[in-house]
């Protein structure tokens, strides 16, 4: 609008790969190009790292269960998981997001909905958040107690003496 450069991606609404309705995808998808979602897919859906113009678009049809990383990124179907855009996110009037929207340029139509966040990344920002692949190492989990009313009081004792000492 008045004059403004919009960054587009590169593949020009060119989609190299097509998800069509009634399949169904179990496994994480690496792609490069263009990629459109009629189907539903369980697994993470990241672009190849030097792909600056990887697109992906999920259409009111298409379901993702997992992770979607993209330059661009069109929704206008459900994620249930995160969404990692690193240029440009639209998010069309039927989109349903459960899940965090990282995003450095987004447009969002009234009617669309995310139950997350929405965290904005500037350039510098972009090599700070790294999203969880497939390849990534699962976090250690050390057992956990449950608390119970007497726990609770105890360690509420502990904090206060602390704080007084």
């Amino acid at each position: 609008m008045f004059g403004s450069k919009k960054s587009k991606p590169s593949s020009g609404g060119r989609y190299d790969t097509l998800i069509a309705k009634g399949t169904e995808l179990k496994g994480d998808i690496s792609f490069s190009g263009g990629l459109h979602i009629d189907g539903r897919i369980e697994g993470q859906i990241y672009s190849a790292p030097d792909n600056n113009g990887a697109i992906v678009r999920i259409s009111e049809a298409g379901e993702v269960h997992g992770n979607v990383m993209a330059p661009h990124v069109i929704i206008n179907g459900t994620v249930h998981g995160d969404v990692y855009s690193s240029e440009h996110i639209e998010l069309a009037p039927k989109a349903s997001i459960t899940g965090n929207v990282y995003y450095n340029l987004i447009e969002m139509a009234m009617g669309a909905e995310v139950n997350g966040n929405l965290v904005h990344q500037k350039d510098a920002d972009k090599e700070k958040v790294e999203p969880i692949t497939s390849k990534s190492k699962p976090a250690k989990v050390e057992k956990v107690e449950p608390v119970t009313e007497d726990s609770a009081k105890d360690k509420g004792k502990e904090l206060a003496q602390g704080m007084n000492s």
